[in-house]
């Protein structure tokens, strides 16, 4: 690695992305091309680092399959920045295997959690957990410990488990403050915040008020009959009914909740026409008991 390109990596592993560019802007070789590739994905522009990266992984040699794998994992990553999911996920195994092998266990972990992040969004929570179990049995650096708390937060709220997500969070902001990594922190901050904001409307006997996630996981665990718009799912206390892939059946469930809801208020045109809108627009959670 020559003076610049170290130079470069240094900068960019700082979180100056600007910095890094104006050092390799002008260079096209294999080296460069990856930096500028993490660098564009780093400013937004994740059409462009794409592109880079791939120009990048053709550029190195076959005997440089450390320096190709590791462009493979910043491509999937900047594939999971772009909600890009229709990549195979073998290659990034593939990728942390070599990078294992090869004693870069930051660059692998870095694979490892982005697949699992990958499982979350695809909703193979089960898979999710399995696969960040093995990877917390493995010391980490503060900025990977702080993606893995993160995945591990956003696991918990996908179960509605708001308390492990809080202690999650918590040692992610721990981390990443040890890590100073400014974008990293933000993300914390950004996930710490939703926490608090309303995710939810409860609609019952024609009233509707906003819910904090806290109050969807309450609700839930109270065993009211709750039909939940967003996961198309019927639930009573531990008991859950998804239809998700049944929408005519959904369709008919939350049809007979706000009719059985409107029949728990005065019978005014007004009022009617209200239940049935705030019903339709009740985010998470339609409630009906």
């Amino acid at each position: 690695m020559d003076s610049i390109i170290a130079a470069a990596a240094r900068t960019l592993a700082g979180g100056d992305a600007l910095g890094a560019l104006k050092l390799v802007a002008l260079r096209d070789d294999a080296p460069a091309l990856a930096l500028r590739g993490i660098a564009m994905a780093q400013l937004g522009d994740y059409t462009l680092a794409r592109d880079l990266l791939r120009r990048a992984t053709r550029g190195f040699g076959v005997r440089e399959q450390v320096s190709r794998a590791r462009c493979v994992v910043a491509e999937a990553e900047v594939a999971l920045a772009m909600r890009d999911l229709r990549g195979s996920p073998r290659a990034l195994a593939q990728a942390a295997n070599v990078l294992e092998a090869r004693a870069d266990r930051a660059n692998a972990l870095q694979a490892r959690l982005i697949g699992v992040r990958r499982l979350l969004l695809l909703g193979r929570l089960g898979d999710a957990e399995d696969a960040l179990a093995r990877i917390h049995g493995n010391s980490m650096a503060p900025s990977l410990l702080a993606v893995a708390e993160l995945a591990t937060a956003e696991l918990a709220l996908r179960s509605l488990s708001t308390t492990r997500a809080r202690a999650a969070l918590i040692r992610a902001q721990q981390a990443a403050e040890r890590a100073r990594v400014p974008a990293l922190l933000a993300e914390v901050y950004e996930a710490t915040a939703a926490l608090d904001r309303p995710a939810a409307r409860r609609v019952e006997a024609g009233h509707e008020r906003p819910l904090r996630l806290e109050d969807v996981e309450a609700l839930h665990a109270s065993g009211a009959l709750v039909v939940d718009a967003c996961r198309r799912a019927l639930s009573a206390g531990s008991t859950r009914l998804p239809l998700a892939r049944r929408p005519i059946l959904f369709a008919l469930a939350l049809a007979l909740a706000e009719a059985a809801d409107r029949a728990r208020v005065p019978h005014t045109p007004s009022r009617r026409h209200a239940s049935r809108t705030s019903s339709r627009r009740a985010g998470p959670v339609a409630c009906a008991r």
